[in-house]
């Protein structure tokens, strides 16, 4: 709901606020006192395209501000909150702030809550606020899809299941259709796929590679590339640890043997020395096990000759063609391997699948036909509910030859909300054809229209805001008091804004705004122009019904058809 609307330096308005609340709400005023800028305004701050002869004239800029009141989940919040908005929580709601500033070349900026924004979000965030009818203004229900939306929230909760149901069913049918339709255009492709993994993974079975074999095998032929080296250094280092039998025991085992008895035979005057020898004789187990294990290294060596490298040389090459055709390593091979014996897997079972799709498509066809059909009985009974009430309440708005007119049209194939094309029509009058909404009508007409839409669809379709502009245009008397009780009824659901010259319109608001003008001559002959907005209290309403009935406020008998619309209202108090 829109709480206070602020314009600055628009048409002949320099800075008006106008407080609005709940309920109906009229905008009054003399020709040319500026009642079409609060439109103006509210077609800024929703994005519409700016113009830099709104702006008044010697201002540099014009500003259209409103603060609004919002549900924290509702789509409107949810996207000022992507846009980085900032929303203010109040008493449960959140409140947000919308800005519209055109400077006098006819450039403009936008803030929505704070936050500077393209124009085009502020257009996202109203469509959830706000619908203005007016005598230019677009259709809320002017596109299929919204008259299709309109129609089923009108139908309630059985259509509501239905087509949950069958929009269930609608996303298998048109999955399995789009993987169907790939399995047959990709037949040749997969075909040649699957003769290519074969082929694949028949090479690396042949191989037989082992997980990290290629590494294995380049430490050892790194070892028998260099035989001798390794040969002449374990037999070096044995040496070193153990002197043949005829050498002068100059070896690190009989070094450490010596130092080890030295120090047992005075160990027995010092455990200092006592422990220092026993961990000597550890030195030579240690020294022993390393010597023994040189002469075995030195051993294995001289069985290992020319023969093994040229045999590990080959499996190398062998595993280095995989590594060449297929990964980087051979773990990555067999990795690759294991992958591509699922995807020919499943490329094998083509046939079998392409005939499971089949009969899921026949399927989830039939069930969807049947469903289409249940959708299509709830909204044809609904669609001629909402004709019949709305024509009524367009007979009751001076409009009484008119008809709506909702068709419910195959088309031809499923789509995603059912296998029917919705049409709102409108026929002026018996034995002219029904034309779509705002083609055969005029602007005052159209609004009326839509009044009686909106009326109908208020408790199930609302949209927080709802804008007449000139709704009551060409008409009078009984019409006008009949689409003043309208308005306020569509007010019980939600907030109204309503401009009219029509007393009975007036009288029915809760609460009456009205736009004053005042001009200032100077001596040159040039002058200015300039209006302001004002709440009217209750003396002042019947003052301002009473120049709209008579032309003077002041006169007695105008004052009384005044307090006598305010009484048929239920405002007087």
């Amino acid at each position: 709901m829109i709480e206070e609307i602020r314009i600055r330096d628009l048409g002949v308005i320099t800075d008006a606020t106008l407080n609005l609340g709940p309920g109906f709400t009229v905008v009054t005023g003399e020709t040319g006192a500026g009642k079409t800028m609060v439109i103006t305004a509210l077609g800024l701050l929703l994005g519409a395209r700016s113009d830099a002869g709104a702006v008044r004239i010697g201002a540099k800029s014009a500003v259209a501000e409103a603060l609004v009141h919002v549900d924290p989940q509702s789509p409107a919040a949810l996207r000022a909150a992507e846009a980085g908005a900032e929303l203010e929580d109040y008493d449960g709601a959140a409140e947000l702030t919308l800005v519209r500033t055109v400077n006098a070349d006819g450039r403009s900026r936008a803030h929505v809550g704070g936050r500077s924004a393209p124009v085009g979000v502020l257009a996202q965030v109203g469509e959830h606020l706000v619908v203005v009818h007016g005598q230019t203004d677009q259709l809320r229900l002017k596109s299929a899809a919204a008259q299709r939306e309109a129609l089923d929230k009108y139908a309630g909760a059985p259509l509501a299941a239905e087509l949950g149901s069958y929009r269930e069913d609608y996303a298998r049918w048109r999955a399995a259709a789009k993987e169907l339709a790939e399995l047959r255009d990709q037949a040749r492709d997969r075909l040649r796929e699957a003769e290519y993994l074969t082929a694949s993974l028949e090479e690396i079975e042949a191989v037989d590679p082992q997980p990290g074999e290629d590494e294995t095998l380049k430490s050892e032929a790194m070892r028998l590339g260099n035989l001798e080296e390794l040969r002449t250094a374990a037999a070096g280092a044995h040496a070193a640890l153990i002197a043949d039998d005829f050498a002068d025991g100059g070896d690190a085992t009989s070094l450490v043997d010596a130092a080890k008895r030295q120090l047992e035979s005075a160990g027995e005057h010092d455990p200092a020395l006592a422990s220092a020898a026993q961990r000597l004789a550890e030195v030579g187990y240690i020294l022993a096990d390393i010597a023994t294990e040189l002469a075995s290294y030195g051993a294995s060596l001289d069985s290992e000759g020319p023969e093994r490298l040229a045999e590990v040389e080959s499996r190398r090459a062998e595993l280095a063609g995989l590594v060449r055709k297929y990964a980087p390593s051979i773990d990555g091979v067999l990795e690759w391997g294991a992958e591509s014996a699922k995807r020919l897997a499943e490329l094998s079972s083509d046939d079998t699948r392409i005939e499971a799709l089949e009969a899921e498509i026949t399927s989830l066809g039939e069930r969807l036909e049947t469903r289409g059909a249940a959708l299509t009985k709830l909204r044809t009974d609904a669609a001629a509910e909402l004709s019949r009430r709305v024509s009524d309440e367009l007979t009751a708005l001076a409009m009484k030859d008119a008809n709506l007119v909702i068709e419910v049209e195959p088309a031809g194939e499923p789509g995603p909300y059912g296998a029917d094309t919705i049409a709102f029509l409108l026929a002026p009058h018996p034995g002219a054809p029904a034309r779509p909404l705002g083609k055969g009508a005029s602007g005052g007409e159209l609004s009326r229209v839509m009044l009686a839409i909106e009326v109908v669809l208020a408790a199930v379709d609302p949209v927080p805001t709802f804008i007449f502009d000139e709704v009551d245009a060409g008409v009078g008397g009984k019409a006008a008091v009949e689409i003043g009780r309208r308005l306020a009824m569509l007010a019980k659901h939600v907030q109204v804004i309503v401009v009219t010259h029509l007393p009975q319109v007036a009288a029915f608001a809760d609460h009456h705004i009205r736009v004053i003008k005042t001009s200032t001559a100077a001596d040159d002959g040039s002058g200015v122009t300039a209006s302001d907005v004002r709440v009217l209290g209750q003396e002042e309403r019947i003052k301002e019904l009473a120049r709209m009935l008579a032309g003077q406020e002041d006169s007695a008998s105008a004052r009384a058809h005044a307090e006598e619309l305010l009484g048929s209202a239920g405002h007087l108090q």
